[in-house]
């Protein structure tokens, strides 16, 4: 009977272990959510910025930290956003197209196309005037918020996306340590966004275009043609050889070579304000005047990025100088620094001007591990 009876009191001890031991929900004894054994220690996200450009401006309630980042890249290019886990943020802003697709529009899971051409993410960061061509979307939380449920894009819903997130092998413990989230019943889509929108801000690309290294960051020995220099001179009306205005730096000044406005740049003929195809700016404002604005794009990588305008209907820049130089359409809220006569550049203007845009591109984000995909890693 001995070892019978050794058994029994052996079990009384070795058993309960063996069982997690149930806790009891009062105040003294809160039950524990089913991540907080991971550690949650929040560090601050180091964002390069080159010495030249502005300092972004990080919501408060959404600061960078390198957990928050890296959870916004796998978002980014995780598929598992659509409606059939085919497409991520990264199919319309591929990063060899300067975060652009390069196409004219781009298609969504439906295959159906949509409505206006992909823009480029790069300095995306800093655009505090709206998203979206239209600036439809005050900051980059709210942008995110709208691909997902778009039957032109991902077409899903968010509560297939967070019920998806939520059951997930991996997205659990990287939200908690992204947010310190108790729970994966925590995970939602405000969450989601703040930390797509935390990758974007990421995405700077300054400091290493040829332009940048001569004339912003002013290296020694920055070799620039007698060519690029006439073209710089005529993009920023700064030719004391009379060569003519070129009207960029109007809409593409500052070192972001944008002015994070709306305008009208005649691109469609229209005889009324309403006969625009596409109203822009102004199916957000409910302003007639706003018909046909839309946002003026970074020129920074424009190399990169074609095709352009809103709706990809200029294939070159090559045939966008053209089409600045031979005359914009018309229209009663056309942009005052736009001119209706041709500009007046021969064909070797016209070529400095595209090699001065060439002096533009900055490659390095190209290899920069910080921005690839993580699924091909």
């Amino acid at each position: 009977m001995r070892p019978i009876l050794s058994l029994l009191l052996i079990s009384l001890f070795i058993l309960p272990g063996c069982e997690e031991t149930p806790v009891v929900m009062d105040d003294d004894n809160p039950v524990m959510g089913d991540l907080e054994h991971i550690a949650y220690e929040p560090m601050p996200y180091d964002l390069q910025i080159p010495d030249f450009f502005p300092e972004m401006i990080i919501p408060e309630e959404n600061p960078l930290t390198v957990d928050g980042v890296e959870l916004g890249r796998f978002l980014f290019y995780d598929p598992i956003l659509s409606l059939d886990s085919t497409q991520s943020c990264a199919s319309c802003h591929l990063v060899e197209g300067a975060f652009t697709d390069n196409l004219a529009v781009s298609f969504g899971v439906q295959g159906l196309p949509g409505k206006r051409s992909s823009m480029s993410l790069l300095n995306v960061g800093y655009y505090y005037n709206g998203l979206f061509w239209d600036g439809r979307s005050p900051n980059l939380e709210e942008q995110a918020l709208h691909p997902i449920e778009d039957p032109l894009e991902m077409d899903n819903t968010w509560e297939v996306v967070i019920d998806r997130l939520q059951n997930h092998e991996i997205y659990p413990e990287m939200f908690r340590k992204a947010f310190g989230i108790k729970d994966r019943e925590d995970i939602d889509r405000d969450l989601a966004t703040k930390a797509i929108a935390s990758f974007e801000r990421t995405l700077i690309s300054g400091g290493n275009s040829k332009y940048d290294r001569k004339f912003l960051a002013q290296e020694p020995g920055v070799p620039f043609t007698v060519s690029e220099f006439r073209g710089r001179d005529m993009f920023f009306d700064e030719s004391e050889e009379g060569l003519p205005d070129a009207q960029c730096f109007h809409c593409h000044g500052g070192v972001l070579l944008t002015v994070n406005d709306y305008r009208n740049n005649g691109l469609q003929e229209v005889d009324d304000l309403n006969d625009f195809e596409d109203f822009g700016l102004g199916a957000v404002t409910g302003k007639l005047i706003d018909n046909g604005k839309f946002r003026a794009p970074t020129l920074r990588n424009i190399a990169l990025t074609a095709p352009y305008m809103h709706d990809g209907s200029i294939e070159t820049l090559e045939e966008v100088i053209d089409f600045y130089n031979e005359g914009v359409h018309y229209a009663d809220n056309l942009d005052e620094n736009l001119v209706i006569q041709p500009l007046g550049l021969d064909e070797e203007m016209k070529a400095d001007l595209l090699a001065f845009l060439h002096t533009l591109t900055d490659t390095t984000f190209l290899s920069n591990p910080a921005y690839q995909n993580p699924f091909e890693e």
